[in-house]
C-alpha cells in the first residue's frame, strides 16, 4: 500500500512501487517510477523521465528531473536515474542530462546530499558520497565512489573528482580532482591524503603507505605530471590500491589541482 496525501498531485501514469509515500502538495509527473519504500516529503516535485529506486528519502523543496540550465536543451526526453537508499535533504535540485553528453544524470546508492545541493545536467555521482550543505555540480561534472564536499565546494563544468577524496569548507574546483586526495580553498589546491577516511573504510596501513608515497611522488618532489605517473605506474603490481589513481592521471579531464 502507499500512502499519498491528498493534496498531492501524481499523474495517473507514473509508476509507484509497493511502500512509497508522497507528502502534501508534491507533484510526481508522467514518466516518473519511484521505488519501493522511498518516501517524498512534501512540496516535492518530480518531473520528467526520471527513476529512484528503493529506500530513498527525499525531503521537502526538492526539484528532481526538471530540464537542464542549458540553452541547448530543446526538450528531448532525456533522463534522471537516482539509485537506492539515498538521502536527499531540503531543496536539492537535481536536472536531467542533456543530448550533448551521456543524456542522463545519475545519482549511485547511499549517498548523503546535504540542504540546496545542486546537481547539474550529465553530472555522474558515484555512491558512499557526501555532499555537505550548498555544494554545487556544473555540467558534466564526474564524482567517485566515497568522496567527500565540504559545504558551499564549487564545482566547474566538466571537473573529475577522485574516490576516497574530499574537499573543505568553501573550496573551488577549476580543475580534477585525483582519488584520495583532499583539497581546500578557491582555486582549490591539494593538501594531504584522506588517510583517516582510508582506514575507516578498511585500507590496510601497507596500502595508506603506498598512497601517500604517490602523493609525495605527484606533489612534493618536484617531478613532471608524466614522470610522477611512471613512478607511480610502477607501484601498481604491489600495491593495487594504487590503480584508480594511476588510471585517472592517465585519462583525459580538465588537467588536475596541482
Amino acid at each position: 500500500m502507499n500512502c499519498i496525501h491528498p493534496t498531492a498531485v501524481v499523474h495517473p501514469d507514473a509508476i509507484l512501487d509497493d511502500g512509497v509515500s508522497v507528502g502534501p502538495y508534491s507533484i510526481i509527473g508522467e514518466h516518473v517510477r519511484i521505488g519501493e519504500k522511498t518516501t517524498i516529503g512534501p512540496h516535492v516535485v518530480i518531473t520528467g523521465h526520471t527513476r529512484i529506486g528503493k529506500n530513498n528519502r527525499i525531503f521537502q523543496f526538492c526539484s528532481v528531473g526538471e530540464v537542464p540550465q542549458d540553452k541547448k536543451y530543446a526538450g528531448e526526453p532525456t533522463r534522471v536515474e537516482i539509485g537506492d537508499n539515498n538521502t536527499i535533504r531540503e531543496s536539492c535540485t537535481i536536472n536531467c542530462g542533456t543530448i550533448q553528453d551521456v543524456g542522463v544524470t545519475r545519482l549511485g546508492d547511499n549517498n548523503w546530499v546535504m540542504a540546496y545541493v545542486h546537481v547539474a545536467h550529465d553530472c555522474q555521482v558515484g555512491s558512499n558520497t557526501i555532499f555537505a550543505n550548498a555544494t554545487q555540480l556544473a555540467g558534466h561534472v564526474i564524482v567517485g565512489d566515497w568522496a567527500i564536499l565540504g559545504g558551499g565546494t564549487l564545482v566547474h563544468q566538466f571537473v573529475r573528482i577522485g574516490a576516497h577524496s574530499m574537499t573543505s569548507l568553501s573550496s573551488g574546483l577549476y580543475q580534477d580532482l585525483p582519488p584520495y586526495v583532499m583539497a581546500s580553498g578557491s582555486p582549490a589546491v591539494p593538501r594531504s591524503i584522506n588517510a583517516e577516511g582510508l582506514k575507516r573504510r578498511g585500507f590496510s596501513s601497507e596500502a595508506v603507505l603506498e598512497i601517500k608515497r604517490a602523493y609525495k611522488a605527484l606533489y612534493r618532489q618536484g617531478l613532471s605530471l608524466e614522470d610522477a605517473r611512471n613512478v607511480i605506474g610502477s607501484k601498481r603490481t604491489i600495491c593495487p590500491e594504487l590503480a584508480p589513481l594511476v588510471e585517472f592521471l592517465a585519462s583525459q579531464g580538465r588537467g588536475i589541482i596541482r
